[in-house]
């Protein structure tokens, strides 16, 4: 009587079927509590997650091998562990699919005792097409089959860093964020789609990045709703051609219809780049317009490289914005790509980067 009586208490009916993984039973229980402010990290793969800013982290996007001791642990803390969310859309037209699709995902959150579902789909959609009415239905019937179904669960939507067919996604924002109970506005690869010079630049210039905060805000989309996303990486770019200037031609790699892309160059983890700066050629520098830190390197060959990347002066900026702006929270793509070791340079970097996080500090515009 005493199992059944915690189960009733603590866990729908689905997660008592399935074995609670923890130390004891209350840290199967699901979260409930809203956060004035949300830390929303994502976490890729294996135990890096034992050395995140736990005092900081309010949900955790398992897009990584489901890890039970993750969520122990995240629930120990009084954070929610959510699943990763994505399917074709051509498969979810037909709304018995749709159903299908959200009845396997609730309960496979019911089973592994977790708090919700991150959705992130990244398809390119034409506006009134039968994906895009698709779409919105399987945000709004995601979040209330797991409201009915998973008290307190929450469900978020991973969107573009601007409304504006970014990437060819002409989705229903306004009605996405209307259905679910946040966005994840991934403000970084704004380089995705070049339509003017060939040229490296910021991952996530600050005037672009905050004006597109503004477009969202414009559809009458409730800033509450809105999580600022920021990268924990960079792009390295070949240089072409590399200028007295310091301009870093690149090649032309079109994407959906535009001309030039940040795919002419790689992504780079924070932790790689903060080894690498200290033998580049120009060692750090900022760019005052774009707000964003940057270095040459040149290789072995004698071609020059272009990194760009975000530190804790450039998020700092942006997360001042979040806070001013009342946004709902902040968060990273991903947790995974700082240096947790024990190199006492690499623990400082580190420490500064999830410091960033909640640091006010205002912009000016240049």
């Amino acid at each position: 009587m005493l199992v059944v009586w915690i189960c009733f208490m603590f866990l729908t009916l689905d997660s008592c079927n399935a074995q609670c993984p923890c130390a004891t039973q209350e840290l199967c229980k699901q979260i409930t509590d809203e956060k004035d402010f949300e830390v929303y990290v994502f976490d890729v793969r294996g135990k890096t997650w034992k050395s995140y800013d736990w005092s900081r982290i309010t949900t955790v996007a398992a897009f990584g091998k489901y890890d039970p001791e993750l969520m122990c642990y995240a629930h120990s803390k009084g954070a929610r562990l959510v699943l990763k969310g994505d399917v074709l859309l051509s498969e979810i037209v037909d709304p018995a699919n749709r159903t299908a699709w959200i009845a396997e995902k609730v309960d496979l959150a019911k089973k592994q005792f977790m708090d919700g579902i991150n959705i992130d789909i990244e398809q390119a959609v034409k506006e009134a097409s039968p994906e895009y009415f698709a779409l919105t239905a399987l945000v709004k019937e995601s979040t209330e089959a797991f409201h009915r179904e998973i008290t307190g669960s929450q469900v978020s939507f991973d969107v573009a860093w601007s409304p504006k067919c970014i990437d060819k996604r002409c989705y229903d924002y306004a009605a996405i964020a209307e259905s679910c109970d946040l966005l994840f506005v991934m403000s970084y690869d704004e380089q995705s789609q070049i339509w003017g010079d060939c040229i490296a630049m910021a991952n996530a210039p600050i005037n672009q990045t905050l004006t597109a905060y503004d477009h969202y805000m414009r559809m009458k989309i409730n800033p509450r709703k809105l999580v600022m996303g920021v990268p924990w990486y960079g792009y390295d770019y070949p240089c072409v051609k590399f200028s007295q200037e310091g301009v870093c031609t690149i090649a032309k790699v079109p994407f959906r219809g535009a001309p030039c892309s940040d795919a002419a160059g790689r992504q780079v983890p924070y932790s790689a780049m903060m080894k690498q700066i200290k033998s580049s050629m120009s060692g750090r520098m900022w760019d005052e317009v774009q707000a964003a830190p940057y270095y040459n390197y040149k290789t072995k060959e004698g071609q020059v490289h272009q990194v760009w990347y975000d530190d804790p002066e450039s998020i700092s900026l942006k997360a001042a914005y979040a806070s001013e702006r009342g946004l709902r929270g902040i968060g990273m793509w991903n947790g995974d790509l700082l240096d947790y070791s024990n190199n006492p340079v690499a623990q400082q970097q580190t420490k500064a980067m999830w410091n960033a996080l909640n640091r006010a500090k205002p912009w000016k515009e240049h």
